[in-house]
């Protein structure tokens, strides 16, 4: 072996080296942020602890999750409008977003704020529980008020019968 075997041997051997741990020290740091930000994902702090600032935002048609995103990021009230985007995909409120004026809080974390500007707010579904308990209501009422005036009837049909 020469000498110039050797050096390029060697020079080859730390080229390699150095590429496979600047590869591995890109690829940590992407998982770690890739893991991160996942994590984010279901765990978002909200903006401000306590009570927060209220804010009144309004949502205009057509809706989508990437403008009401970056509406809230411009306000304030997130602190990133594509994590927002992804938690609005994965949530239960997914296309429900509802044009509107809301006021909404920086102690509210993005679930909360999906909840308020969703399509099935609690309130709603309140109100919507309590119609068809009222409807209920009054069909029972119906039923009663129906099966008393049979029995008469039916003793006037019987007496009808009987008088040929």
């Amino acid at each position: 072996m020469s000498i110039k075997d050797v050096i390029g041997s060697t020079v080859e051997l730390i080229v390699k080296v150095v590429f496979l741990v600047f590869a591995a020290t890109y690829i940590m740091r992407g998982a770690t942020a890739a893991y991160e930000y996942g994590f984010r994902v279901f765990t978002e702090e909200p903006v401000s602890l306590g009570e927060g600032r209220t804010i009144s935002v309004s949502v205009e048609e057509p809706v989508s999750a990437r403008d009401v995103g970056e509406m809230l990021e411009e306000r304030g009230l997130i602190r990133d409008a594509n994590l927002f985007v992804i938690q609005e995909l994965l949530s239960e409120n997914h296309g429900k977003i509802q044009s509107g004026i809301y006021d909404l809080s920086t102690a509210m974390t993005a679930e909360e704020m999906l909840n308020v500007m969703s399509a099935d707010a609690p309130e709603e579904e309140d109100a919507a529980s309590g119609d068809e308990q009222s409807s209920t209501g009054s069909t029972d009422t119906g039923l009663e008020e129906g099966s008393d005036s049979d029995t008469p009837d039916e003793g006037g049909t019987d007496t009808e019968e009987e008088t040929p």
